[in-house]
């Protein structure tokens, strides 16, 4: 049970983000076809000068959130180091672009003016994704501090059969040519 600490932690806190990333998409989706159709006065929108700059990074962090989200959930369901490099990766990506429509947010916010509930939605749920998504990172990545918590980046090569107890009377010898390893070497 020790070892899935991280995986318990990691799987309600990949739903919770997935779920905000779709709210966040389907928001800022609405919000910039309104945008670009020149319905800026309606009632639920509004908008400042930030608006469509905001707009377009909230909906560039849902749509990598979302699909960062597909590669976490591959990695909760298997939660082997090999699956943690494409979670990880995506993750730190989906961070990124959402830090950046955090900072669009907090200008939006600051410019002011009448900003519709639609907008402040999608700010609030950008500000909120940010640490969730900084967190549910940190979770996945925990395994590399200690096994305890998950796979780490220095686990066993699962795919080549290398790792624990080669060279130590298994059979073995460092350097020789193992079972299923392709190579284009002649031994």
């Amino acid at each position: 049970m020790a070892t899935t600490v991280g995986r318990n932690i990691a799987a309600p806190l990949l739903f919770l983000n997935l779920v905000m990333y779709l709210i966040v998409l389907g928001f800022s989706s609405w919000c910039i076809n309104k945008y670009i159709n020149g319905q800026t006065n309606h009632p639920s929108f509004g908008g400042n000068g930030a608006t469509p700059f905001f707009l377009t990074f909230a909906i560039l962090a849902a749509v990598i959130g979302v699909m960062s989200k597909l590669a976490g959930a591959n990695h909760i369901r298997f939660w082997r180091n090999d699956s943690l490099a494409a979670a990880g990766a995506s993750s730190i990506v989906a961070f990124a672009v959402t830090a950046l429509a955090m900072g669009l947010a907090c200008k939006q916010i600051n410019i002011g003016g009448w900003r519709g509930w639609r907008l402040r939605i999608i700010e609030a749920f950008i500000i909120i994704l940010t640490f969730t998504q900084l967190l549910y990172l940190m979770l996945i990545h925990a395994g590399s501090f200690s096994s305890k918590y998950g796979p780490g980046y220095r686990d066993q090569d699962y795919a080549t059969g290398q790792g624990l107890g080669h060279g130590h009377g298994h059979g073995h010898v460092p350097g020789e040519h193992k079972p299923g390893v392709g190579t284009t070497m002649a031994v």
